[in-house]
């Protein structure tokens, strides 16, 4: 955890209060709401213990000026970037097998966002990326993950390269990429077991080093005039893929 920030909305206040886990400070909510999901949230603040602020609606547009509140504003706890140690700590912890989303140059905050919450629906353990040229763990970020950010692990490593390296060859994670020009479609492919997905950034997809660490290249099927899809979107059709094989393998 780090430095705090304001989140706002009622989806984004609800989910971090329901995390329990400390990471919500205070809660300001509209004086004049009385609806069911602001019951929701006053009820969850009291059981967390979080001081509540009955505030009017023009407080509320100073403390949030660019943003649609809804009606309530929480001050969080940031969570901030775990490093390589951590990473070896938690595969290390783990009863069950590792399921890594590995982000290659990703520099969108709203994709790594949308990234991280569709990854902890899918069950991933971590989230890797490079500190380097890649987006981190901003407010942005944060917001658009929807209380994934406090409680998903976001792991920056130096070189990922050698990171990828290490988890193939130390740990038996099998690394799956993914490539336009692959010759084998995801929904053919062997996904069950210690799998890694490594995903490419918005614009180049994986860089040459990140490709060459890859067990394997698979690629969505294409039915349209489009050559590629948004990268938090591909994320989230491999990561259920894996989930539906996963699950099936139990």
């Amino acid at each position: 955890m780090g430095a705090s920030q304001l989140i706002a909305g009622v989806h984004s206040v609800r989910t971090a209060l329901k995390h329990g886990t400390g990471a919500v400070e205070e809660v300001w909510v509209e004086a004049k709401r009385r609806d069911g999901r602001i019951r929701e949230i006053l009820q969850l603040a009291r059981e967390c213990r979080v001081p509540l602020r009955r505030v009017s609606r023009q407080e509320l547009d100073g403390l949030v000026p660019r943003a649609n509140h809804q009606g309530v504003v929480a001050r969080s706890v940031v969570a901030v970037a775990l490093g390589e140690e951590d990473l070896k700590d938690l595969l290390g912890g783990l009863r069950e097998p590792p399921l890594l989303l590995i982000l290659d140059g990703v520099q969108d905050p709203h994709n790594l966002g949308a990234c991280m919450r569709t990854a902890d629906g899918a069950g991933v353990h971590a989230v890797i990326a490079p500190r380097d040229r890649a987006v981190g763990l901003t407010p942005v970020a944060c917001k658009v993950a929807s209380g994934a950010a406090e409680t998903l692990p976001f792991i920056q490593v130096t070189n990922l390269a050698r990171t990828l390296r290490w988890l193939r060859e130390e740990t038996g994670l099998w690394l799956v990429g993914t490539a336009a020009q692959a010759d084998v479609n995801l929904f053919g492919a062997d996904l069950k077991g210690p799998l890694g997905l490594v995903m490419g950034g918005e614009e180049k997809g994986l860089r040459r080093l990140t490709r060459e660490q890859c067990d394997l290249l698979v690629k969505l099927p294409m039915a349209g005039s489009v050559e590629s899809l948004n990268v938090s979107v591909a994320a989230g059709i491999c990561l259920y893929e894996i989930f539906r094989q996963r699950s099936q393998s139990i």
